[in-house]
């Protein structure tokens, strides 16, 4: 019969270094694996290791806490990255000298700022003998009551907020100008005697816009760009 060859010593520096130092064992979640399997090897087969078990399951529990942390922190940091990136947006929107040039920076520089498409102001005009909605322009005019039908567009039931975050629909789709595959409509109340508006901003990623995202950020811009635009308009 064949001698099973005995296991190799340590040399004395590494088990020196074991003795005074127990906590690198421990801190090898491998080696405490390795040791485990050892022990139980040697119980065999019948006989239950409850300590390796309860091994285990603080392993399992750990790699959830761990997950779960990367997940806080992955949030954490686009949640600043997010806010950053609206900040940019709002100081962008003050740059302008006059209404056009306002008008121009939404496409040439805030729509890239928010790595988006389109940006669009739709503002309804004043009669019903409005012109037809203009595709392709930073500025588009729709006739009254045709902000409300836009944002009430494929909802079912009555969202708790006044923004929409959706997939582009055919009532916005001629606006945009473009190919879009999802759409944030932000709702802007212009004061008293002035007709509804709307941010119209499209994206070509299909999940950059949906109703389960929270919509804290863009509520911020919003309102950032309804103080600009009251006051080019009393200007």
């Amino acid at each position: 019969m064949t001698e099973t060859a005995a296991p190799a010593a340590l040399d004395d520096a590494t088990r020196a270094q074991l003795i005074a130092e127990p906590a690198l064992i421990l801190a090898d979640r491998d080696l405490m694996r390795a040791l485990v399997a050892a022990r139980e090897a040697e119980l065999g087969a019948n006989v239950v290791d409850i300590r390796g078990r309860a091994m285990e399951a603080l392993e399992h529990r750990l790699d959830r806490l761990e997950a779960a942390h990367e997940s806080v922190i992955s949030a954490a940091y686009e949640n600043q990255s997010g806010m950053n990136t609206i900040h940019r947006a709002v100081l962008s929107l003050l740059e302008p000298l006059d209404f056009a040039g306002f008008l121009d920076n939404l496409d040439s520089h805030v729509a890239p700022i928010l790595r988006v498409e389109t940006l669009r102001l739709v503002m309804e005009t004043a009669g019903d003998g409005g012109p037809p909605p203009q595709a392709g322009g930073t500025l588009v005019m729709v006739p009254p009551g045709a902000v409300a039908r836009m944002v009430a567009a494929g909802r079912r039931a009555p969202r708790g907020d006044d923004i929409v975050l959706r997939r582009a629909v055919a009532d916005t789709r001629a606006l945009h100008g473009t190919e879009v595959a999802s759409e944030a409509l932000l709702p802007l109340d212009l004061g008293p005697g002035r007709r509804p508006a709307l941010l119209l901003i499209g994206s070509m990623e299909p999940g950059r816009f949906t109703p389960a995202q929270g919509t804290d950020l863009l509520r911020f811009f919003g309102q950032a760009f309804r103080l600009v635009l009251l006051g080019w308009l009393s200007a």
